[in-house]
Formats: C-alpha cells, structure tokens, sequence
C-alpha cells in the first residue's frame, strides 16, 4: 500500500515536471522572460536618465530650506547626512539603485516618507482612470469606425468624420479646462475635482463604488474625446482595406449574410492592427492623465511628480518616474500578448 503511494507520488511529481518544463519552454513563457529582460534594461536607462536630470537641474531641495531663517545649518547637514547628499553624485545613484531592488525607493525629502509608499497610494488612482478611459475609448470608437466604413460616404460617414477632425484638434488640456468651465456652472451636478466626496467615508460599499465613479465622469471624458477620433478613423481605414481583400469578395458571393461578413470574417482581421496599438495608447493615456489630474485635482501619479518636482525631491521624482516607465513597459507586453490571444495565428517572436 504504502509503495503504491509513493509511486503515485512520484507519478504526479514527475508529471507536474513535465507540465512546468513545456509552459517554460513555450513561445509565450519564452517571449514574456525576453520583454521582461528588455524591461529591466529600460528601467536601467530610465533611472539613469532621470537621475542625471535631477543632478543637473539648478537649485535642491536643501537650498530651498536654506532660505528658511528658522533652519540652522546644523540642520540642513543632518539632512544631507540622513539622505546622503553628502557623498559624491555617482555614489548617490549606485546607493539608491542598489536600494531599488530590494524594494526601496529611498526616503521622500517633503513627505519624510518612503517614496514607495506614496507610490502604491497613488498609482491605482492612476491606473484607474487610464484604464476606464481606455475602455469608454473603444467602445465609442470601434462602432462608430465600424458605421463610417460601412456606410462609406454616406451623410452619416461625413459627420462621423468632422467629429474625429474636431476631436483630434482638441488636446487634452483644452478638453480637461473646458470640462472644468463646465463643471463649476453645472455644480453640484457634476464634481468639480477630487477622487471622492466629503461624505465619502459614510456611504455603503456600493455608494462609495457611485461616489468614485462619479467623480470619474469628467476627467476620463476628457482623455476620451482626443483618443478616440485617432481611434475611430484608424478602425474605418482598416476595415475598408479588409472589405477590399479577395477572401471578402468570396465570401458575399457564397451568399454569406453581410453582417456575418463584417463582424465575424472582416472586423477580426481589421481590429488586429489597432490592438498592437493598445500599448502605446495606453502610454499616451498616462501622459494625458497627468494633465487631468491636474485640473480635476485627481489624486494620482501625475500630481505627486508634478509636486516633487516642484519641491525638488529627487528620490520622489526618480521613483514616480521608474514607476511610470514600468507601467509603459507592462502596458506594451499586455498588448502584445492580448494580440497573441486574439489572432493565434501570429508568432510573437515576429512582434518587435
């Protein structure tokens, strides 16, 4: 009895061996150890970018204390021993990298807090918004791409096209002003800023999940609008260029209906090249929702690097600048494996 346990055991050991082995060995385990590796060497760089930048910036934190008659010098060489400012630059950066990978971003000079901590309050509010714009973007952009290019020309197709000139016309930080102008006449029926209301805290769960949503409405609409014309236009091109193919053609002649024709047979192969673009929208996204925070006073990303910035806090500045670089990277390989998925056909060692 005791044998044939052992021998089961070792049966499912074996076989779970087996299984880890070929999902490491496989394409996409393979691609995403590649990208992840590529990755580290960005971040690399991305650090060593923004410290240079930080160290050749006029003016520090320290000198801004300086100007304060209330602080000794005895003080301010506290400071510089506390974070180290009292050794060479390049000294500085191998310490704090070193500190990066066990998961320390160093001490934030304003907050005296660790930056990674103010990092992880601020970052799903961030992701939040870029993520709830980037799904209201393909939901108005992918239908109304689909009705210019089926009604090519027509009157609808024409006003579907100046929506999308105007939208494009329009950066975010005119749409974001103009929605702020708009809001503060609208009040209270529209937020004016913030993440939550002052009575947030007594609503029940569901009235908090309205609350955070509510104030949402604004800041994604505004990043929205200038994403999706770009969007919209590009799905009508790809779908004309698909109804065009030969394989089309043959499909209408067999007497296919024509909705099966566009939705199954068409849109699969035309949606394919906008989803390789799902990365980099979603690093335009990021960038665009810096400056809606900054109008709607969201409590995000975006806000915390514009005020270390400001206060000249450089471990706060590399860190939310390592932060949004890591995003960007895992934000790319999502689209590229979510490309995978959608069109097995294509070889992810093909994707660069």
């Amino acid at each position: 009895m005791a044998s044939t346990k052992v021998s089961s055991f070792k049966n499912g050991f074996n076989h779970g061996l087996l299984r880890l082995r070929s999902q490491l060995t496989s394409e996409t385990s393979c691609y995403v150890f590649k990208r992840l590796l590529q990755g580290l060497l960005t971040l690399f760089l991305a650090s060593v970018l923004s410290f240079a930048i930080m160290q050749l910036a006029p003016g520090n934190f320290l000198e801004t204390l300086q100007l304060n008659p209330k602080i000794s010098q005895e003080t301010i060489e506290e400071y510089k021993r506390q974070f180290g400012l009292d050794k060479p630059a390049i000294v500085q950066y191998w310490l704090w990298l070193f500190r990066v990978f066990t998961g320390n971003f160093g001490t934030s000079f304003v907050y005296l807090r660790p930056v990674s901590s103010l990092l992880l309050e601020r970052i799903p509010a961030t992701l939040l918004l870029a993520i709830a714009s980037i799904i209201v973007t393909w939901m108005v952009a992918i239908p109304l791409g689909i009705i210019g290019a089926v009604k090519q020309n027509s009157w609808v197709d024409k006003i579907l096209r100046v929506i999308s000139y105007l939208g494009q016309g329009f950066p975010s930080f005119i749409t974001a002003l103009l929605f702020l102008i708009l809001a503060q006449n609208l009040s209270p029926l529209l937020p004016v800023g913030d993440m939550t209301s002052l009575y947030h805290a007594e609503l029940t769960p569901f009235g908090k999940v309205v609350d955070i949503a509510w104030h949402m409405l604004l800041p994604t609409l505004a990043l929205s609008i200038t994403s999706f014309a770009g969007l919209q236009r590009l799905m009508r091109g790809q779908l004309l260029d698909v109804l065009r193919q030969d394989y089309i053609q043959t499909a209408r002649a067999k007497g296919l209906p024509e909705n099966r024709v566009i939705y199954v047979h068409a849109l699969r192969n035309a949606i394919n090249p906008l989803i390789t673009l799902l990365g980099f929208e979603f690093a335009s996204l990021l960038s665009g929702a810096f400056i809606a925070e900054f109008f709607f006073n969201w409590p995000g990303l975006g806000r915390l690097i514009l005020q270390a910035v400001t206060a000249r806090d450089p471990y706060l500045v590399m860190g939310s600048l390592m932060m949004g670089a890591a995003m960007l990277i895992i934000g790319n390989l999502l689209a590229d494996l979510l490309l995978k998925a959608v069109d097995p056909r294509i070889k992810l060692e093909d994707l660069k």
